[in-house]
C-alpha cells in the first residue's frame, strides 16, 4: 500500500481508476470469506493459513510484475485477486485461532494479535518509504517481501494450537454450527456492520492516506509513505495497550471511544491546514482505528461452538468495506480531491459507534448457566 502512489504513476491512472484496480483485492477476499468458516472447520486453522500464504506470495509477485515490468493493469488486478483470496482465507482462520487462545488464557488478548499484524504493516510501510526514496523497483520490493512472508507464515502456523484444543467449558469437543445459521442471527449481522465500519476506518487509511497527503499537502511520495507509517505505528500502539483498557472498562466503552477518536483524527487530517497538524491527526486516527476490528472478532467468537461460523459471517460483512471503499473513495477523489474524500471515515465512525452495543460481552442465559453447572 505504501507504493500505491508510485503504482498510480507507473500505470498512469486517475484516482477513480486506481480505486477500481483496488477493487480486485476486495473481490478476491469476498470470494474467499463466505466459505472460509467451512474450510477452517474441515482442515483446521493452521492449514488454512499456510495455504493462504502461498496465494498471497504469488499475488504480491504478480502485482509487482504487472505494475513495474509489464505496465499492465489486468496483471496487477490478477495479482490483487490472489492476494485478496489468500488473505480472506487466512483472516478467518487467524481470528478463530486467536479467539481459541483468548478463551484458554481467560483474558483479552485478541488486540495484541492484531497489533502484530499492524507491526508487520508498520515495517512494510517503513520499507516501502525507504524503497520509494531509494528508487527500488516495485517488482523487486514486492518479490522479496513475498518470499519472506511465505516462509515465515508457514513456519509460524506450525505452532498453532492442535485442533483438539478447542473445547467447550465442560471439556467436551466443540460441535460447530452451520455458517448459514449464523447469517440469520441479528447480533452477528450487527457486529458485522460494526466491523465493516472499522474496516473502512482502517482500510481507507491503508489505501488512500499516503495519496491524500501527497495530493492534499503537495509532498513527495516518500513523505506520503511516512505519513502512512505514522498511522500504522499509532494503531499498533493502540492495539498493544488496548487489551488492558478492555479488561478494565469493558468492550463497549472502548468501542465508543474508538469511534470518537477516529472521527476526530480524520477531521484533523483533512482540515488541519499544515502537514504537522495532519500528521498529528493520523496519530489520533490510528488510535481510533486500533480496536474496532479485533474486538468485533472477539465478540463474534464469544461462543466457541459458533466461532468459526460467526467469524466467517462477520468477516464477510466487514470485507464489503474493501469492496465499496475503493470505488467510493476513487469517485469522491475525482470530484472533491483525495484528501476531502477521506471524510468518509467520519461517517463510518458515527455508524460504528451507534451499532457498537451489539458487541457487548455476552453472558450465558440461565438455561446455559444451569446446563454448565
Amino acid at each position: 500500500m505504501a507504493r500505491i502512489p508510485e503504482v498510480r504513476d507507473l500505470l498512469g491512472l486517475t484516482p477513480g481508476e486506481i480505486g477500481r484496480v483496488l477493487l480486485a483485492l476486495a473481490a478476491g477476499s469476498l470470494v474467499a470469506l463466505p466459505t472460509s468458516g467451512f474450510v477452517v472447520s474441515k482442515i483446521g486453522a493452521a492449514r488454512t493459513v499456510a495455504g493462504g500464504s502461498v496465494l498471497v506470495a504469488a499475488g504480491l509477485t504478480l502485482a509487482g510484475v504487472g505494475a513495474d515490468s509489464l505496465g499492465t493493469v489486468a496483471v496487477v488486478a490478477a495479482g490483487l485477486v490472489l492476494i485478496g483470496y489468500g488473505s480472506g482465507s487466512w483472516d478467518v482462520a487467524m481470528n478463530v485461532e486467536g479467539a481459541a487462545v483468548e478463551r484458554l488464557l481467560g483474558r483479552t488478548i485478541m488486540p495484541r494479535f492484531h497489533a502484530a499484524f499492524s507491526l508487520g504493516t508498520v515495517a512494510g510501510a517503513g520499507l516501502g518509504a525507504g524503497a520509494a526514496a531509494a528508487g527500488l523497483p516495485v517488482v523487486v520490493h514486492l518479490s522479496v517481501v513475498s518470499v519472506i512472508a511465505l516462509i515465515v507464515t508457514i513456519v509460524a502456523s506450525r505452532s498453532f494450537l492442535p485442533r483438539t484444543a478447542e473445547v467447550d467449558d465442560d471439556g467436551a469437543p466443540v460441535q460447530r454450527v452451520s455458517v448459514w445459521t449464523a447469517w440469520r442471527e441479528p447480533r452477528t449481522l450487527l457486529i458485522g456492520l460494526m466491523v465493516m465500519c472499522a474496516a473502512l476506518i482502517e482500510g481507507i487509511a491503508n489505501d488512500w492516506l499516503a495519496l491524500g497527503l501527497v495530493d492534499g499537502y503537495e509532498v513527495s511520495n516518500a513523505v506520503g509513505a511516512v505519513g502512512f507509517a505514522v498511522f500504522l505505528t499509532a494503531m499498533t500502539a493502540g492495539r498493544t495497550a488496548g487489551t488492558q483498557l478492555v479488561d478494565r472498562f469493558g468492550r463497549l466503552p472502548v468501542l465508543r471511544t474508538s469511534a470518537v477518536l477516529s472521527a476526530a483524527g480524520v477531521l484533523l487530517v483533512v482540515y488541519g491546514g499544515s502537514l504537522a497538524v495532519a500528521l498529528a491527526g493520523t496519530v489520533v486516527w490510528g488510535l481510533g482505528a486500533a480496536l474496532g476490528f479485533p474486538l468485533g472478532m472477539s465478540a463474534a467468537s464469544d461462543d466457541p461452538r459458533r466461532a468459526a461460523a460467526r467469524v466467517s459471517v462477520v468477516a464477510s460483512v466487514g470485507y464489503t468495506a474493501f469492496l465499496a471503499g475503493p470505488p467510493i473513495l476513487g469517485w469522491l477523489g475525482d470530484h472533491e480531491g483525495v484528501l476531502h474524500a477521506l471524510l468518509v471515515v467520519a461517517v463510518a465512525a458515527v455508524v460504528a459507534g451507534l451499532v457498537s452495543p451489539a458487541a457487548r460481552e455476552q453472558q450465558p442465559t440461565p438455561v446455559e448457566a444451569a446446563a454448565r453447572d
